[in-house]
């Protein structure tokens, strides 16, 4: 099935709940409903301005999209494996994936529940390489199933060739507009491996009485409901943000004039250390305070808001000022996490 509307209505298609519209939105339930759709109207399509647009939970829209955008409306779960070596599941791009962790779970299977509770697509989560609490979606991802828009022809990518980084991937760059992802497979495990280091989540799993996927998941979707807003109460994406990582003497020398500023060790990159962006944008004092219609989430500096009623362009203006209050107090240049169209 495909299902096409023009003058698209987007707001029930983004988390910040921006009322804006798209030329045309084209929304595919199979792969051969997709190529079906991009043989009779893909050169027409490509031959302007298209993107993809997923869950709309990192993706912030200043203004009507004109052209097309593509969302996946796939849904799907199943086990291609079962092997002591893992087990090997497969996910369509337009399901939800907090639901496939929640699925994962209830399997008993380890590898993703630190994952619990981020707002995001199957497909996003290649794109996007989401992570949270010491895990990163690289860190499971075996395969990404794609479709190449030049040729019209399904391709398999392995995850060590997608060129993961933090919230980084080669859909991001060298694939950006050459591949649409119809799936992703995610190698998982049943030996329990509970990574328990970060934050607060010990502490939050203890009160629990077990490590379990399960109790990992309830205690992280506990800890990120109490300090991040629900998108259908206040619009939002989560993190707008990136953390900084940085040269470690930069960061030493950071540290050494701010003391309390938290700082990480970067794996595999010891040369390095990444910063907390909520940390400087809440020592600048902007926790709780907006500007116009757009604000800065009072309880997690790193989320911005939709007050009610703000346009993408009011969200901008809000970013560029923190990021030019950073720049000017610590020297630190940050960037988006979230998708601007």
């Amino acid at each position: 099935m495909v299902r096409k509307q023009h003058n698209a209505s987007l707001k029930g298609y983004n988390s910040f709940g921006i009322d804006t519209t798209a030329d045309l939105l084209v929304e595919w339930e199979s792969v051969a409903d997709l190529v079906e759709f991009l043989h009779t109207e893909g050169k027409a399509l490509f031959g302007g301005q298209w993107d993809i647009l997923g869950s709309g939970c990192n993706t912030l829209l200043t203004g009507p999209y004109r052209g097309t955008l593509l969302h996946s409306v796939a849904k799907g779960i199943s086990i291609v494996s079962d092997t002591p070596e893992g087990v090997l599941i497969r996910a369509e791009a337009g399901h939800t994936w907090d639901d496939v962790v929640a699925w994962s779970c209830a399997q008993g299977l380890w590898g993703i529940e630190n994952l619990s509770a981020i707002p995001s697509s199957v497909g996003a989560s290649a794109v996007q390489n989401i992570g949270a609490y010491g895990v990163e979606a690289k860190d499971c991802i075996e395969s990404v199933e794609v479709l190449h828009v030049d040729t019209l022809t399904v391709g398999l990518i392995k995850g060590s060739d997608c060129a993961f980084g933090y919230r980084e991937s080669i859909f991001k760059s060298a694939l950006k507009g050459k591949v649409i992802i119809t799936a992703v497979n995610y190698l998982l495990s049943r030996t329990p491996a509970p990574k328990l280091g970060y934050g607060s989540l010990q502490e939050e799993v203890a009160k629990l009485g077990e490590i379990t996927p399960q109790a990992i998941r309830q205690a992280i979707t506990t800890i990120r409901n109490g300090k991040l807003p629900d998108p259908e109460v206040v619009g939002n994406a989560g993190s707008f943000f990136k953390n900084p990582i940085l040269p470690r003497t930069q960061v030493e020398a950071l540290k050494a004039e701010h003391p309390t500023m938290p700082i990480y060790e970067v794996e595999g990159r010891p040369e390095c250390l990444k910063i907390a962006t909520g940390w400087m944008i809440d020592s600048l004092g902007w926790k709780g305070r907006s500007l116009g219609r757009a604000g800065v989430h009072d309880k997690q500096a790193l989320v911005l808001v939709n007050l009610g009623g703000a346009e993408g362009c009011e969200v901008v203006a809000l970013a560029e000022r923190i990021c030019k209050e950073v720049k000017n107090k610590f020297g630190v240049d940050i960037s988006p996490e979230v998708n601007i169209l």
